[in-house]
């Protein structure tokens, strides 16, 4: 089996790799619609069958995948090529390349709302930012929303750019720890506030009667969209 061996950039360490690949499989999906999915198909069982395949189907994906990127050093189109010229393999290969494309560019409107928010955050304008209007009305406005995806974007090509170690990995570096910095808070938070100790109880405690078909293809979706 041919490999190509040809020198690019790569991972300075593991903590680099372990900390850019936490960054890409933690995002929107665990934070927004995770708590959504498991409300509705039955809290504490939703999060036990979402365990279970995470540490069996999931697990065996990401390493099948790490394997397979590490040891061609090419695309996805090209990875899977490298193992056989069948039409699977090949098929295989763009669906891989496919699935980040169609995700991006909704990723890249979020982003660049996140960015808008931290922008006027800086600025001071906290009061402007709590009103539920102020959000309905950035959105609508076609020259603003476009704006701020063009920064967000912006910003992600330069990052690229720059290279796997000086570009996403020094960002992962900087990025990943105050996503779970912000992410302890938050926990913290909203532990605190009224009727949260039925909202813990329901989310962690497992009961058999909500289970049903639907808790485990949403589970199993929820798997595959965030890893």
């Amino acid at each position: 089996m041919p490999v190509n061996n040809d020198t690019r950039s790569s991972f300075s360490g593991k903590l680099g790799f372990v900390l850019s690949a936490a960054g890409a499989s933690v995002g929107l999906g665990n934070i927004w619609r995770f708590p959504y999915l498991a409300a509705r198909y039955g809290g504490g069982i939703f999060l036990l069958v979402y365990v279970l395949l995470a540490l069996t189907f999931g697990y065996t994906m990401i390493i099948a995948e790490t394997s397979i990127g590490r040891s061609t050093r090419q695309s996805p189109v090209g990875a899977f090529r490298t193992f056989g010229h069948r039409p699977f393999h090949k098929f295989g290969g763009w669906i891989n390349a496919i699935i980040p494309i169609l995700i991006a560019p909704y990723y890249s409107v979020i982003g660049g709302w996140v960015c808008k928010y931290l922008f006027e955050y800086i600025c001071g304008h906290v009061d402007v930012l709590a009103d539920d209007s102020y959000f309905g009305a950035f959105i609508t406005n076609g020259f603003q929303s476009e704006l701020w995806f063009i920064v967000f974007t912006a910003m992600v090509l330069i990052i690229i750019l720059m290279g796997v170690e000086n570009g996403i990995e020094r960002v992962s570096r900087i990025m990943m720890p105050i996503l779970i910095v912000l992410a302890v808070i938050l926990a913290i938070y909203s532990c605190t506030r009224p009727g949260a100790a039925a909202g813990i109880r329901y989310f962690l405690v497992p009961k058999p009667e909500n289970f049903s078909w639907m808790t485990v293809v949403s589970a199993m979706g929820q798997m595959f969209y965030s890893l």
